[in-house]
């Protein structure tokens, strides 16, 4: 079966090549996650299967990693089954984790109920630091959009007047870069439809959806 092209993955390996920021993918599994497989009870996301027929994991620019699956270790079906046991209720939203950030606890996921009519799915940042519980932060109207983003903001970052001085945190993602995540149209419809205004969803999160619309008003 042929594979969905991923040119938001491509950009972003072209990007981490071209600034020689740090890149690490693995070889695939034998027998990659396919296209309708579940994950810990949820639907797996179309581009995230096709990102796993291309490699069994991958890590860029120093902290954005993504989740191990190969012939020996499954950490996409680990983390999600831990997700569901340990917070899913108190986020008060499904999600299936496929990556985050190294040594913190903010992780990306995918939201199966907002699937589309091809079954790609929106990418959201999951924060565990508030005491209210998780904070939902959207970020992408589809995995490769994610992709694609992650690319736009290291090559902001890359250009930043204090990047030199202060590396990363010249400009934090992805609270600093609304303008960026703006420019998804499909997601800023799903964010203005109040499709991520879940019940749990705290001042952070409705904060932050706030900036995404006022950005991508500016753009237009």
């Amino acid at each position: 079966m042929t594979q969905p092209a991923l040119p938001g993955f491509d950009r972003l390996l072209a990007v981490c090549r071209q600034a020689s920021l740090e890149m690490l993918l693995t070889p695939p599994a034998r027998h990659p996650l396919r296209e309708g497989h579940r994950v810990a009870g949820h639907v797996l996301d179309p581009l995230l299967a096709a990102f796993y027929a291309r490699s069994g994991s991958a890590r860029f620019a120093e902290d954005v990693y993504l989740l191990r699956v190969n012939d020996e270790e499954n950490q996409l079906e680990e983390k999600n089954q831990w997700w569901r046991e340990s917070w899913q209720e108190r986020l008060g939203l499904s999600v299936c984790v496929f990556g985050g950030e190294v040594s913190l606890a903010y992780y990306f996921a995918t939201v199966p109920g907002l699937a589309d009519a091809q079954g790609c799915q929106p990418v959201v940042e999951v924060s565990n630091y508030e005491l209210d519980g998780p904070v939902v932060m959207p970020l992408a109207s589809t995995v490769d959009r994610f992709f694609d983003l992650y690319a736009r903001y290291l090559e902001a970052l890359l250009s930043h007047e204090d990047y030199a001085e202060r590396g990363y945190a010249a400009l934090g993602f992805p609270w600093q870069v609304p303008h960026l995540v703006a420019r998804d149209e499909y997601l800023v419809r799903l964010i203005d439809e109040g499709r991520f205004d879940f019940p749990q969803a705290g001042h952070e999160a409705r904060a932050w959806a706030l900036r995404v619309i006022e950005a991508h008003r500016r753009i237009m």
